[in-house]
């Protein structure tokens, strides 16, 4: 069986250039499913990585009890201090905590691409802002300076928003505010914000309650002991969350949006080119059904003729998920885009195209290559010999 399925598959082969035109079919319907899937998927795959990259397992986020994101919540100072005098907090030289209590807020900034209007995130930070989060460092400029109207910006914000080179200034709030410094922190979420002094940001805004307490803890284990002082303490109500699953939760909806629409829309381009393999394998199929009636009548089983034609759309749609995968690496990967995310302002993140995503389009293109080419395969092998021997 193994020789006649060796004989008929190279004969297949042998004459797969006279069938090249009806070939391409395959190919390209293919191509296009698994670039388009591919791409939405990579959407996915990089705002998952931009959020989660904004993460450490030493860190911990605190919000006001029921708060799922930061702009709902509300901290005062009392609170504040409280938290970052909680048991597990790392200290720095000085013995102080090495803890930020955290003023968010909007502004609207023009994006480069289309000059609308889209809500960036303006983080108030405290003095230990950078001691918390080492992964940030500047790329351009000094550190803004405390009680002055001074910015440092993100390197991914930079590159989508208008008005935040170095040294410009920009209106808001009444007022006027000088971007002193670039920073980069890793492609994460916080490369996307303005980060300026906390105090500030709050006076210019006439707050005096803060979004958020982010603490360095002594070590990962330490989040326990951590979380119990906060969640025990009469005093407070408050919810306290590894970074990590704070972003996870983050970036949950908004995948499950992209994610969704990347099966929809590649499943219904799927089908058509499901449709698409049928026709051109049915077509293929009866060009060679004398040859196919010639072989088994000589001897040659159904079964081998079967597995012959189901390799030759396999191969086909291997060649086509490999040129749709190149062609969404190529013209997609490391792409840089904006979205807007949970707390109602823009994320900047790059399209991530990963061997898990290529892996699916392959897997996608498989599977169309066989049910595509299981019912020619089929008819292949039950025509009744005499009946295609007399075919023209």
């Amino acid at each position: 069986m193994i020789k006649q399925i060796v004989a008929v598959t190279s004969m297949n082969l042998r004459s797969l250039p006279q069938r090249l035109s009806t070939a391409w079919v395959i190919v390209i319907g293919i191509a296009v499913t698994v670039a388009v899937m591919v791409s939405v998927l990579a959407m996915a795959a990089g705002f998952q990585r931009t959020l989660k990259g904004t993460a450490r397992a030493d860190r911990a986020i605190v919000l006001r009890a029921g708060s799922q994101a930061e702009l709902e919540s509300t901290i005062d100072r009392q609170d504040a201090q409280t938290i970052m005098d909680a048991p597990g907090v790392r200290k720095d030289e000085a013995g102080r905590p090495i803890a930020s209590a955290d003023a968010v807020v909007i502004v609207a900034l023009p994006q480069k691409k289309d000059n609308a209007d889209a809500n960036v995130t303006l983080r108030g930070v405290g003095p230990n802002a950078m001691k918390l989060r080492p992964e940030m460092h500047l790329i351009a400029g000094r550190m803004f300076r405390p009680a002055v109207r001074e910015l440092i910006v993100g390197k991914s914000a930079l590159a989508q928003f208008k008005g935040l080179e170095l040294g410009s200034h920009i209106a808001f709030r009444n007022s006027e505010w000088t971007v002193v410094g670039i920073f980069e922190s890793g492609g994460d979420a916080h490369e996307s914000e303005l980060q300026g002094d906390v105090e500030t940001v709050l006076s210019a805004y006439r707050r005096n309650g803060f979004q958020s307490v982010t603490a360095m803890l002594d070590s990962a284990a330490a989040f326990d002991r951590f979380k119990g002082a906060l969640t025990t303490d009469p005093s407070l109500k408050v919810g306290v969350q590894r970074e990590a699953d704070y972003y996870a939760v983050q970036s949950r909806n908004l995948s499950k949006l992209l994610n969704l629409l990347a099966y929809f829309v590649g499943g219904i381009m799927a089908l058509g080119a499901c449709f698409g393999a049928l026709n051109t394998m049915y077509t293929a199929v009866s060009t060679r059904i004398r040859e196919i009636a010639t072989l088994r009548a000589i001897g040659f089983g159904g079964t081998p003729i079967v597995i012959s034609v189901l390799i030759e759309s396999l191969l086909l749609a291997i060649v086509g998920s490999v040129i749709g995968s190149v062609a969404a690496w190529a013209f997609f990967d490391g792409n840089t885009v904006n979205t807007l995310g949970a707390g109602f302002s823009q994320v900047v993140f790059h399209l991530t195209v990963t061997a898990s995503l290529l892996v699916s389009g392959v897997f996608v293109a498989c599977t169309i290559g066989m049910l595509g080419g299981l019912l020619p395969a089929i008819r292949a092998a039950r025509q009744p010999i005499a009946t295609a021997l007399r075919a023209s």
